[in-house]
Protein backbone atom coordinates (compact mmCIF):
# COMPACT_ATOMS: atom_id res chain seq x y z
CA UNK A 1 0.00 0.00 0.00
CA UNK A 2 1.29 3.14 -0.80
CA UNK A 3 2.18 5.75 1.85
CA UNK A 4 -0.52 9.12 1.51
CA UNK A 5 0.93 11.99 0.71
CA UNK A 6 0.12 14.45 3.58
CA UNK A 7 -1.78 17.68 2.26
CA UNK A 8 0.16 21.07 3.04
CA UNK A 9 -1.44 22.28 5.61
CA UNK A 10 -2.63 26.32 4.44
CA UNK A 11 -1.46 29.03 7.10
CA UNK A 12 -4.34 30.89 7.85
CA UNK A 13 -4.02 34.97 8.18
CA UNK A 14 -2.54 37.64 5.40
CA UNK A 15 0.81 36.44 3.93
CA UNK A 16 4.01 36.71 5.69
CA UNK A 17 4.72 39.70 2.96
CA UNK A 18 2.40 41.73 3.64
CA UNK A 19 3.84 42.51 7.59
CA UNK A 20 7.21 43.76 5.35
CA UNK A 21 5.24 45.51 3.32
CA UNK A 22 2.83 47.25 6.28
CA UNK A 23 6.26 47.93 8.11
CA UNK A 24 7.86 49.89 5.15
CA UNK A 25 5.09 51.63 4.31
CA UNK A 26 4.90 52.95 8.26
CA UNK A 27 8.31 54.21 8.07
CA UNK A 28 7.73 55.76 4.87
CA UNK A 29 4.79 57.48 6.49
CA UNK A 30 7.06 58.40 9.64
CA UNK A 31 9.59 59.82 7.57
CA UNK A 32 7.43 62.08 5.59
CA UNK A 33 5.84 63.11 8.77
CA UNK A 34 8.90 64.09 10.54
CA UNK A 35 9.95 66.28 6.96
CA UNK A 36 6.50 68.11 7.58
CA UNK A 37 6.93 68.88 11.06
CA UNK A 38 10.50 69.89 10.41
CA UNK A 39 9.59 72.60 7.30
CA UNK A 40 8.88 76.00 7.94
CA UNK A 41 4.75 76.90 7.73
CA UNK A 42 3.90 79.48 5.23
CA UNK A 43 1.44 81.85 7.21
CA UNK A 44 0.24 82.94 4.50
CA UNK A 45 -0.70 79.80 3.02
CA UNK A 46 -1.59 78.77 6.25
CA UNK A 47 -3.85 81.40 6.59
CA UNK A 48 -5.56 80.61 3.39
CA UNK A 49 -5.87 76.97 4.10
CA UNK A 50 -7.60 77.82 7.42
CA UNK A 51 -9.96 80.68 5.68
CA UNK A 52 -11.03 77.76 3.20
CA UNK A 53 -12.38 75.44 6.53
CA UNK A 54 -13.89 78.91 8.11
CA UNK A 55 -15.95 79.23 4.85
CA UNK A 56 -16.76 75.67 3.66
CA UNK A 57 -20.19 74.75 2.31
CA UNK A 58 -19.81 71.57 0.91
CA UNK A 59 -18.95 69.48 4.41
CA UNK A 60 -21.50 72.20 6.04
CA UNK A 61 -24.31 69.10 7.25
CA UNK A 62 -21.49 66.35 7.89
CA UNK A 63 -19.86 66.95 10.74
CA UNK A 64 -16.11 65.56 10.48
CA UNK A 65 -15.22 63.46 13.63
CA UNK A 66 -11.77 65.40 14.03
CA UNK A 67 -12.57 67.97 16.68
CA UNK A 68 -10.44 70.73 14.71
CA UNK A 69 -12.42 70.09 11.26
CA UNK A 70 -15.56 71.15 12.69
CA UNK A 71 -15.15 72.58 15.54
CA UNK A 72 -18.39 74.35 17.63
CA UNK A 73 -18.76 78.12 17.95
CA UNK A 74 -17.35 78.37 21.72
CA UNK A 75 -14.37 76.21 20.36
CA UNK A 76 -13.61 79.05 17.74
CA UNK A 77 -13.85 82.01 20.10
CA UNK A 78 -11.25 79.90 21.67
CA UNK A 79 -8.83 80.02 19.56
CA UNK A 80 -7.14 82.68 18.21
CA UNK A 81 -5.03 83.48 15.26
CA UNK A 82 -1.48 84.43 16.35
CA UNK A 83 -0.81 86.52 12.83
CA UNK A 84 -3.97 88.03 13.23
CA UNK A 85 -2.73 89.40 16.46
CA UNK A 86 0.38 90.12 15.27
CA UNK A 87 -0.52 92.21 12.52
CA UNK A 88 -3.47 94.14 14.76
CA UNK A 89 -0.61 95.56 16.86
CA UNK A 90 1.41 96.75 14.11
CA UNK A 91 -1.23 98.44 12.48
CA UNK A 92 -2.42 99.75 15.97
CA UNK A 93 0.92 101.35 16.59
CA UNK A 94 1.07 102.42 13.03
CA UNK A 95 -2.04 104.81 13.57
CA UNK A 96 -0.92 105.75 17.09
CA UNK A 97 1.84 107.05 15.37
CA UNK A 98 1.02 108.59 12.19
CA UNK A 99 -1.51 110.15 14.69
CA UNK A 100 0.96 111.44 17.14
CA UNK A 101 2.85 112.87 13.79
CA UNK A 102 -0.65 114.50 12.81
CA UNK A 103 -0.88 116.34 15.73
CA UNK A 104 2.89 117.47 16.04
CA UNK A 105 2.34 118.78 12.78
CA UNK A 106 -0.49 121.01 13.56
CA UNK A 107 1.21 122.11 16.81
CA UNK A 108 4.25 123.32 14.96
CA UNK A 109 2.06 124.82 12.37
CA UNK A 110 0.59 126.88 15.34
CA UNK A 111 4.07 127.44 16.64
CA UNK A 112 5.32 129.42 13.32
CA UNK A 113 2.18 131.01 13.10
CA UNK A 114 2.39 132.21 16.96
CA UNK A 115 6.24 133.26 16.18
CA UNK A 116 5.58 134.53 13.15
CA UNK A 117 7.92 132.40 11.26
CA UNK A 118 5.30 131.51 8.25
CA UNK A 119 7.21 133.41 5.61
CA UNK A 120 10.49 132.02 6.71
CA UNK A 121 9.74 128.53 7.44
CA UNK A 122 7.35 126.24 5.95
CA UNK A 123 6.10 122.82 7.33
CA UNK A 124 5.09 119.77 5.60
CA UNK A 125 4.73 115.87 6.61
CA UNK A 126 5.58 112.72 4.88
CA UNK A 127 6.77 109.64 5.91
CA UNK A 128 9.82 110.90 7.52
CA UNK A 129 7.65 112.92 9.75
CA UNK A 130 7.17 117.07 9.99
CA UNK A 131 9.57 118.55 7.56
CA UNK A 132 11.01 122.17 7.72
CA UNK A 133 12.41 124.10 5.27
CA UNK A 134 14.58 126.78 5.77
CA UNK A 135 15.38 128.84 2.39
CA UNK A 136 19.38 129.32 1.91
CA UNK A 137 18.74 133.48 2.08
CA UNK A 138 17.68 133.20 5.40
CA UNK A 139 20.58 131.64 7.04
CA UNK A 140 23.73 132.25 4.90
CA UNK A 141 25.38 134.58 2.29
CA UNK A 142 25.77 132.69 -1.33
CA UNK A 143 28.20 130.13 -1.32
CA UNK A 144 29.07 130.25 2.73
CA UNK A 145 28.12 127.96 5.55
CA UNK A 146 28.47 130.39 8.36
CA UNK A 147 25.17 131.81 9.86
CA UNK A 148 23.79 135.18 9.18
CA UNK A 149 23.37 137.27 12.15
CA UNK A 150 19.37 137.44 11.62
CA UNK A 151 19.11 134.06 11.07
CA UNK A 152 19.89 133.67 14.87
CA UNK A 153 16.63 134.71 16.62
CA UNK A 154 14.37 132.09 14.28
CA UNK A 155 16.64 129.59 14.93
CA UNK A 156 16.89 129.99 18.20
CA UNK A 157 12.83 129.41 17.98
CA UNK A 158 13.19 126.52 16.23
CA UNK A 159 15.41 124.95 19.09
CA UNK A 160 12.89 126.51 21.53
CA UNK A 161 10.10 123.72 19.28
CA UNK A 162 12.83 120.91 19.88
CA UNK A 163 13.47 121.34 23.29
CA UNK A 164 10.04 120.60 23.92
CA UNK A 165 9.84 117.40 22.36
CA UNK A 166 11.93 114.22 22.52
CA UNK A 167 12.56 112.84 18.51
CA UNK A 168 15.61 112.49 16.69
CA UNK A 169 16.29 115.47 14.23
CA UNK A 170 17.95 114.91 10.33
CA UNK A 171 19.18 118.37 9.59
CA UNK A 172 19.78 118.06 6.15
CA UNK A 173 21.92 120.93 3.37
CA UNK A 174 20.72 121.24 -0.23
CA UNK A 175 22.26 123.57 -3.18
CA UNK A 176 21.63 124.42 -6.91
CA UNK A 177 23.35 123.22 -9.58
CA UNK A 178 25.37 125.75 -10.38
CA UNK A 179 29.49 124.65 -9.34
CA UNK A 180 31.46 125.51 -6.51
CA UNK A 181 35.07 125.25 -6.05
CA UNK A 182 37.34 127.19 -3.13
CA UNK A 183 39.68 126.34 -0.88
CA UNK A 184 36.83 125.62 2.16
CA UNK A 185 34.42 123.96 -0.24
CA UNK A 186 35.63 122.28 -3.20
CA UNK A 187 32.12 121.32 -4.26
CA UNK A 188 28.67 121.63 -3.27
CA UNK A 189 28.80 117.97 -0.94
CA UNK A 190 31.28 120.05 1.32
CA UNK A 191 29.02 122.90 1.09
CA UNK A 192 25.64 121.56 2.28
CA UNK A 193 27.28 119.24 4.73
CA UNK A 194 28.65 122.76 6.51
CA UNK A 195 25.58 124.34 6.19
CA UNK A 196 24.05 121.22 7.87
CA UNK A 197 26.28 120.72 10.58
CA UNK A 198 26.29 124.79 11.47
CA UNK A 199 22.67 124.42 12.06
CA UNK A 200 23.19 121.93 14.35
CA UNK A 201 25.91 123.32 16.25
CA UNK A 202 23.97 126.21 17.07
CA UNK A 203 20.61 124.77 17.88
CA UNK A 204 22.97 122.33 20.40
CA UNK A 205 25.12 125.37 21.77
CA UNK A 206 22.21 127.95 22.55
CA UNK A 207 19.84 125.07 23.79
CA UNK A 208 21.78 122.45 25.04
CA UNK A 209 20.13 120.01 22.87
CA UNK A 210 21.60 116.34 23.27
CA UNK A 211 24.04 116.16 20.03
CA UNK A 212 23.58 112.15 19.86
CA UNK A 213 19.63 113.37 18.59
CA UNK A 214 20.88 115.22 15.63
CA UNK A 215 22.24 113.95 12.45
CA UNK A 216 24.11 116.01 9.37
CA UNK A 217 23.93 115.44 6.06
CA UNK A 218 25.06 117.09 2.97
CA UNK A 219 23.22 116.01 -0.61
CA UNK A 220 24.71 118.82 -2.88
CA UNK A 221 22.65 119.42 -5.25
CA UNK A 222 21.63 115.77 -5.74
CA UNK A 223 17.55 116.22 -4.73
CA UNK A 224 15.94 119.64 -6.30
CA UNK A 225 12.68 120.36 -5.20
CA UNK A 226 12.63 121.82 -9.00
CA UNK A 227 13.95 122.07 -12.37
CA UNK A 228 17.58 124.28 -11.88
CA UNK A 229 16.49 126.36 -14.87
CA UNK A 230 15.45 129.83 -13.76
CA UNK A 231 16.71 132.13 -10.95
CA UNK A 232 13.72 131.52 -8.46
CA UNK A 233 14.39 127.59 -9.05
CA UNK A 234 18.09 127.94 -8.24
CA UNK A 235 17.03 130.12 -4.98
CA UNK A 236 14.27 127.19 -3.76
CA UNK A 237 17.19 124.44 -4.29
CA UNK A 238 19.08 126.18 -1.92
CA UNK A 239 17.92 125.00 1.32
CA UNK A 240 18.29 123.37 4.71
CA UNK A 241 15.55 120.71 5.41
CA UNK A 242 14.64 119.94 9.15
CA UNK A 243 13.39 116.82 9.77
CA UNK A 244 11.53 116.04 13.00
CA UNK A 245 11.37 112.39 12.92
CA UNK A 246 8.85 109.69 13.00
CA UNK A 247 9.86 107.03 15.54
CA UNK A 248 8.49 104.18 13.50
CA UNK A 249 10.69 105.55 10.50
CA UNK A 250 13.38 104.18 9.02
CA UNK A 251 15.58 105.52 6.36
CA UNK A 252 18.75 103.54 6.78
CA UNK A 253 20.50 106.35 8.28
CA UNK A 254 22.30 105.54 11.65
CA UNK A 255 21.37 107.57 15.07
Amino acid sequence: MLPRKRQRQQEKGAPKWMVTFSDLMTLILVFFILLFSMSVVDAQKFRAIADSFNQRQIFEYMPSAIEFDNPSDERMEEIKDPFDEEEFDVESESDASNAAMDELLKEVNEFLEENELTELISATRDDRGVVLVLQERTLFETAEAELLPEAEPFLSKVGTLLRAIPNSVKVEGHTDSRPISTYRYPSNWELSGARASSVIRFLIETHNLEPDRFIATGYGDTRPVVPNTTVENLQLNRRVVIVISDPTHDDGDTY
